[in-house]
């Protein structure tokens, strides 16, 4: 079930004592060859209207990290500290199941398996079942940490602690298909094509979607977001809201590798 964190009643990693409200999340931003030439194409669905969190914006694909992501990530070991680990696990089930594209696994991947493997996903809501089923092993180095975004704001009624990953698909030679359950459109896009498109009407972002498709229109190849990444280690963004020239601003930290640190606050409300 895709995006459940949105949705369903909060559940933290039980490693770590957070409040009810703070919902542990994942999304995975995958990178794609442009036909063309031109810069890499990004991976988008379109949130159905009804949705109470995000109606009807353009996101990537994602959702809660689940005690099952986090149960995979103990039974695997590994360098990577449990609660790391379970983020990009919750990060390759959601876009299977959104997507049904096989990122950061290892094994015999086709378009046949990828649609068996999804179905069974969607029926087991459990990824490790999946792996055993089809003799896949998790390749979690395929994600590439980029941001954490943790609004921390009282007035929320759920506040997701969400971490962004970046994967890299290469080709374009792949079958995708929307869940149709959260989602209405599924399609690859520029980063400074869904700004421009924004910038007309014909898509709704969020504040995060903005900043981030802002820093991620700088890469022309998934090469220079992995040379950005190293040289702005993922570091957890807090919005806030400041007074320039008069007006409220909502802002970020300008030293994460953003290139745009803030937006006057009615222009966020609008968006």
């Amino acid at each position: 079930m895709a995006l459940r964190f949105f949705k369903h009643s909060t559940m933290t990693n039980p490693e770590e004592s957070t409040s009810q409200q703070e919902i542990p999340a994942a999304t995975l931003v995958i990178f794609r060859n442009s036909r063309t030439g031109g810069p890499p194409e990004l991976l988008m669905v379109t949130r159905a209207r009804s949705m109470s969190f995000a109606g009807g914006a353009a996101v990537f694909p994602g959702g809660r990290v689940d005690p099952a992501d986090y149960a995979l990530a103990q039974d695997l070991g590994g360098s990577l500290p449990n609660d790391e680990a379970a983020h990009r696990i919750a990060a390759i089930r959601e876009t299977l199941e959104e997507t049904g594209l096989a990122i950061g696994v290892s094994g015999f991947v086709d378009a046949d398996r990828a649609i068996a493997a999804r179905a069974m996903l969607l029926a087991r809501e459990d990824l490790a079942p999946v792996l055993a089923a089809m003799d896949w092993r998790l390749d979690l180095d395929a994600v590439l940490p980029f941001a954490r975004w943790f609004p921390k704001n009282e007035k929320l009624t759920r506040i997701f602690d969400t971490r962004f990953y970046l994967a890299n698909l290469g080709t374009g030679a792949v079958d995708i298909t929307v869940d149709q359950t959260e989602n209405t459109k599924l399609y690859w896009i520029t980063a400074q094509g869904a700004l421009d498109a924004a910038e007309r009407g014909d898509l709704s972002i969020i504040f995060p979607t903005r900043r981030n498709l802002e820093r991620l229109a700088q890469f022309s190849d998934f090469s220079d977001a992995v040379r950005d990444c190293a040289t702005y280690p993922a570091k957890t963004i807090t919005p806030h809201l400041a007074q320039r020239n008069g007006e409220r601003w909502l802002c970020i930290p300008d030293d994460a590798g953003y290139p745009v640190t803030g937006e006057p606050w009615e222009s966020v409300i609008r968006g």
